[in-house]
């Protein structure tokens, strides 16, 4: 009797379960800092943290099936790099959190707010390119996704010279001035980060186009 083959792992089904993760931390983060309340913030940061642990063990468990894979459905530098790139986006946001709690903020800036809702946009189109990656040779989708995360991400670019200037023009406060900047740059990176995972998408097409 034939002995059954070990079944392949989904890795395209681990992108987007990534990439839904980060979409659920970027809402989380948006809705945190929109109802700020110092006292409950802490708690919240650990909510954020079991966002982070949770897609953390779930590319642990991926890393693990794909050491043991014989071939897999594309190269596995890029699933790894893939891989590496969807888990920054989620420590990128969690980093927020951290930041707000660490630096004692007690006042969420409003513009605060307008780079955390275009974040929860980068991010929905990231995962809706992730949901399309499994079908990258034939897609007529996923090229139009990985141009809105860019554009967004020239959005959050914008933003954030934006709203330095703004900091730095209006605040004579330095250790503020110091905290916010350091807030702003974090919220910046988020979008770069979304832009790196679809980099990384955009590869993969060119390698097999």
């Amino acid at each position: 009797m034939a002995r059954q083959g070990r079944k392949s792992t989904d890795y395209f089904d681990y992108f987007c379960k990534s990439a839904e993760f980060a979409n659920k931390a970027a809402k989380y983060l948006h809705e945190s800092l929109s109802d700020f309340n110092v006292e409950k913030f802490p708690s919240q940061v650990e909510a954020m943290h079991t966002i982070e642990n949770s897609a953390d063990n779930m590319k642990h468990e991926m890393m693990i099936a794909l050491a043991k894979e014989f071939i897999p459905p594309i190269e596995r530098e890029d699933i790894v790099s893939l891989s590496h790139e969807l888990d920054n986006v989620i420590d990128a946001i969690e980093e927020i959190m951290q930041r707000v709690y660490m630096y004692g903020i007690r006042t969420i800036r409003p513009e605060t707010l307008e780079f955390t809702a275009s974040i929860i946009r980068c991010c929905s189109a990231l995962s809706d390119a992730a949901a399309e990656f499994r079908n990258f040779k034939h897609s007529k989708v996923l090229k139009e996704k990985l141009i809105e995360v860019n554009n967004i991400e020239s959005e959050g670019d914008a933003l954030h010279i934006k709203y330095m200037r703004k900091l730095f023009s209006e605040n004579d406060d330095a250790r503020m001035t110091m905290i916010w900047m350091s807030l702003f740059e974090g919220l910046e990176m988020c979008f770069d980060q979304c832009e790196h995972a679809t980099d990384v998408m955009e590869g993969v097409i060119l390698k097999n186009s």
